[in-house]
């Protein structure tokens, strides 16, 4: 196999992942569980690395790729204080490369946290962060939302505790995901609400944002963060100089 001619490589929650290029083609990845052994198997031999998360911080508003180094650092905000990592980062710039020109909001879950962003000419203006995803985690919740539970904490955010309770006591696990879905999209309304809206998450239509969103007739773009990290990479890669 011919020699990558530049890689990316970054941290995740079990190891290291990487990816190797010639010029803007992809040509291999893999996952190690420590940075020696990624290159080792992507064939390093020498060439040029980008690494995920890596750099000094960017600070909002910032453009989604940067203009020069060899990394893609993680962004963070102010007011109020934020931080988006990485590899959301990268989500992002795989969805512009897909949809040029496009400005709007990104409904992008990493892990267990959701991040609201709001995008206009390939910045990164504002974004807004939830724990939701972790609660409904620890809280045993559905994986899709009640549409009724969800309407309530809507309407009455500052009952959420106690619709908690009562959803615990029934067992209704659906009703537990609605009231923190619904609390969220009541505190984010001003991202969603008459904006085109994409959806970033693993479970892809299943997610319970995207779930939440089709019931408020919210139009969606919806992808999953590997249908775009290949185009993401190649964007980066030819910012940097070091594809195409």
């Amino acid at each position: 196999m011919e020699p990558p001619t530049w890689i990316a490589i970054g941290r995740d929650g079990s190891g290291a992942r990487g990816f190797s290029f010639a010029g803007d083609t992809l040509t291999g990845e893999a996952h190690a569980a420590n940075e020696t052994h990624l290159l080792e198997k992507l064939g390093a031999n020498g060439a040029p690395l980008i690494r995920i998360g890596d750099g000094p911080a960017s600070i909002v508003p910032c453009a989604v790729l940067p203009e020069a180094g060899r990394g893609l650092p993680v962004i963070t905000q102010t007011q109020p204080a934020d931080v988006m990592g990485g590899w959301a980062r990268l989500w992002i710039a795989g969805y512009l490369a897909r949809y040029q020109d496009w400005d709007g909001v990104l409904c992008v879950a990493d892990g267990d946290i959701s991040h609201w962003v709001h995008l206009s000419a390939g910045e990164v203006v504002s974004f807004a962060s939830f724990l939701t995803l972790r609660l409904i985690s620890f809280l045993d919740g559905a994986a899709s939302p009640d549409p009724q539970a969800m309407a309530d904490s809507q309407s009455r955010p500052e009952r959420l505790a106690q619709y908690l309770r009562q959803a615990e006591v029934a067992g209704d696990r659906r009703a537990l995901t609605g009231h923190l879905i619904g609390a969220e999209l009541a505190a984010s309304r001003v991202y969603w609400l008459g904006q085109q809206v994409g959806v970033i998450a693993p479970e892809g239509d299943g997610s319970p944002h995207a779930s939440a969103l089709a019931v408020q007739n919210v139009p969606l773009t919806i992808h999953t963060p590997e249908d775009l990290i290949p185009e993401g990479l190649i964007a980066l890669g030819r910012k940097l100089g070091l594809a195409g």
